[in-house]
């Protein structure tokens, strides 16, 4: 739908006045400086002019947060102002800064930054994916397996799935389109144009490699109370990705017949996606499923579509960067086992993946499907399990989130 703003908002005309205006990064036992208590909602305007006609196509949209409810909204080209369309508050923007030189974080050089980026490519085919994976690197929160884990990704959708090669975009700091490195401002674009024009039939995946974290929520809508969030390469300037966001932007657009499927291996990501149910494993051994619809009522599900996830961790859990499951190059743990129950043939169900999954991280966190033992055992078994060597800490256990609950052993796994 190019040129149509897509984010959960209306127009306000310009007759408004302008104001003028995976666990390393944050630490998980406090709140992070990023959590700042949201501002109250500006009260709603009594009478609405008629609404512009939308733009013209091709024209740039600027992405912004509510000032009430922090959900990412799409800015008509030239609006000063916008409105919520979940919490009704305006919002007011100041006119786009001059460019000006910025540093790349991942290559220490100098680029020009443009106000906002040109739109992304238009969205085409059945099958589309968008592929994160960041490294952090040259900073102290690196990681050395999360572009190894997008670029595997890759291989599985183009060879074994038949996703097209030009229907993914890959984001890392690897690439040389500026608009192709993981900043928060291209996660964002890249999500939005993974929901573009999306039509019944459509599959789709969103798969992200890279660190997580919590933050406080005020909304009232998480069980735990915290948000999860993802942390984009310039999180530390620009923030972190909540996952009221993400859902906003990948779930509630998804419309009927389409289906997307996201692969988040991070830490705190069990519920990063938002979705209303969880899947546990009970007393007696079997999956159910657990309620997490916010009491607020707000709605955290699809236009009719289907949105399941698959995450490497519980939200309380961190999520592995590791070399022990391949033995011969680091790998997100979540992220290989996924792949090694796919190339396997153990993926003929959702259950079947689970559990596929949680077997392989168990048996190389306990040692054994390792050879050797002693200090470097010990040392692995308390990377996957995100504890200590003495205590045994919380073992990482992969998740599965979805729109709507079904029977895990018998729903084919189909992408």
């Amino acid at each position: 739908r190019a040129g149509q703003c897509t984010g959960p908002a209306e127009y306000i005309p310009p007759l408004v006045k302008r104001n003028g205006s995976r666990q390393q990064p944050p630490s998980t036992a406090a709140t992070p400086p990023h959590a700042q208590r949201r501002p109250e909602p500006n009260p709603p305007t009594k009478s609405h002019p008629r609404l512009p006609p939308p733009p013209a196509a091709g024209e740039m949209m600027m992405l912004v947060n509510c000032s009430g409810c922090r959900t990412a909204l799409q800015l008509p080209h030239g609006a000063p102002c916008i409105r919520c369309s979940i919490c009704g508050a305006v919002t007011n923007v100041a006119a786009p800064p001059a460019p000006g030189p910025v540093v790349d974080p991942a290559r220490g050089a100098q680029a020009p930054a443009p106000a906002w980026g040109p739109p992304p490519p238009a969205a085409h085919g059945r099958k589309r994916a968008v592929i994160c994976g960041i490294s952090y690197r040259f900073s102290r929160h690196e990681l050395k397996g999360c572009i190894n884990d997008a670029k595997c990704m890759r291989h599985l959708l183009t060879t074994r799935f038949r996703f097209p090669d030009d229907s993914i975009i890959m984001l890392t700091e690897e690439q040389t389109d500026p608009y192709k490195i993981p900043t928060k401002h291209n996660i964002r674009m890249a999500m939005y144009w993974l929901l573009q024009g999306c039509q019944p039939g459509d599959s789709l995946v969103f798969h992200y490699s890279g660190h997580g974290a919590q933050q406080r929520s005020y909304s009232g809508d998480e069980v735990d109370g915290m948000d999860e969030t993802l942390c984009p390469l310039d999180f530390e300037t620009q923030g972190m990705i909540v996952d009221d966001e993400i859902n906003a932007a990948l779930v509630r657009p998804l419309p009927h017949g389409a289906k997307l499927h996201a692969l988040i291996d991070a830490c705190h990501s069990g519920t990063a996606l938002d979705l209303p149910f969880l899947c546990r494993m009970s007393r007696t051994g079997q999956y159910v499923w657990e309620d997490h619809r916010p009491r607020s009522g707000v709605w955290k599900g699809t236009s009719g579509g289907e949105a399941i996830s698959f995450s490497g961790c519980d939200d309380n859990q961190t999520s592995a960067d590791t070399s022990a499951l391949s033995k011969i190059t680091s790998t997100g743990a979540m992220t290989f086992c996924f792949i090694q129950a796919i190339e396997q043939s153990q993926a003929t169900t959702y259950g079947s993946i689970l559990n596929s999954m949680r077997s392989t991280i168990r048996n190389t966190g306990s040692g054994a499907s390792m050879a050797g033992g002693g200090a470097v055992t010990s040392l692995i078994s308390m990377l996957l399990t995100g504890g200590s060597a003495s205590t045994g800490g919380l073992r990482q256990e992969p998740q599965l989130t979805a729109c709507n609950t079904f029977d895990v052993y018998a729903k084919p796994f189909s992408l």
